[in-house]
């Protein structure tokens, strides 16, 4: 992999990690794109360390709330939420990717890796969700472990390349009625033990034989590729989510997917 290429794929990750477009699937066809058709595990968890790194930025202020709050059974700084049920939620929502990912793993990177045409399909089933969030206008129901569980079911659906993972949680979460910047705020906060599970899991694979020289310092522009990018996409999309501007989203989506499926 070049240095452009990373740089390039870098962005691309970092972007579409919080934009409701998928960034896995980008990732699939922006190596179709450039002929990689084998998975490159050390870029992958590379660039998704340096995505999770990006959410612990933009929300730190939320994530230390939590952490005091969790140690000290006190709410939240900015909610009446407590913490430690907060905390309890996050986690009950990881359950159902945790299942998917442990069982299923396998076959899903067989059925879509190296064929850009159906992630392309699921791009299309992802600009549907789209279009119904647009629709959704988010009310004020409380946040608790039952709605944490069904959020937590549309991120496990998310694991096909081309579903959006921030587009189907927030999605889900409107759905049941909460409120669009709590929906938002939960959807990136809950992106983290997922990313990092997926991380722990290919770290043994990536250490047995990492990348040294030339690559290295390609994987390493990638990183801050996707470090800066998810930065900027996480802070936008917050941005969106409060004023319901999804739905040029759902046509980039549509129109992408039905190209990937024409194309490539």
């Amino acid at each position: 992999m070049t240095w452009w290429e990373a740089i390039l794929l870098g962005l691309v990750q970092g972007l579409t990690e919080f934009l409701p477009v998928s960034s896995s699937g980008h990732l699939e066809l922006g190596k179709a794109l450039f002929g990689h058709t084998e998975e490159d595990l050390t870029f992958s968890v590379v660039v998704h360390g340096a995505t999770a790194l990006s959410t612990l930025v933009v929300f730190r202020r939320d994530i230390a709330s939590l952490i005091t709050g969790f140690f000290q059974a006190k709410s939240l700084s900015n909610s009446p939420l407590p913490a430690r049920s907060y905390v309890g939620w996050l986690v009950l929502s990881a359950v159902p990717a945790a299942a998917i990912g442990l069982t299923l793993r396998g076959p899903l990177e067989s059925t879509f890796i190296g064929h850009p045409d159906r992630v392309g399909a699921l791009l299309v089933v992802t600009a549907g969700i789209l279009w119904l969030a647009q629709r959704l206008p988010g009310a004020a129901a409380p946040l608790n472990g039952g709605r944490a569980l069904l959020i937590g079911l549309a991120q496990a659906f998310a694991i096909l390349p081309g579903i959006s993972r921030s587009g189907s949680t927030i999605s889900a979460a409107l759905l049941l009625g909460i409120s669009r910047e709590e929906a938002a705020r939960f959807s990136f906060l809950m992106a983290l033990p997922p990313i990092l599970g997926a991380m722990l899991l290919e770290i043994g694979d990536v250490l047995e034989g990492g990348p040294t020289g030339t690559a290295l310092s390609a994987y390493a522009l990638g990183a801050a590729a996707a470090f800066l990018s998810g930065t900027l996409a996480c802070r936008w999309m917050i941005q969106l989510v409060r004023a319901m501007n999804l739905g040029i989203f759902a046509l980039y989506c549509a129109m992408a997917g039905v190209l990937a499926m024409a194309f490539l």
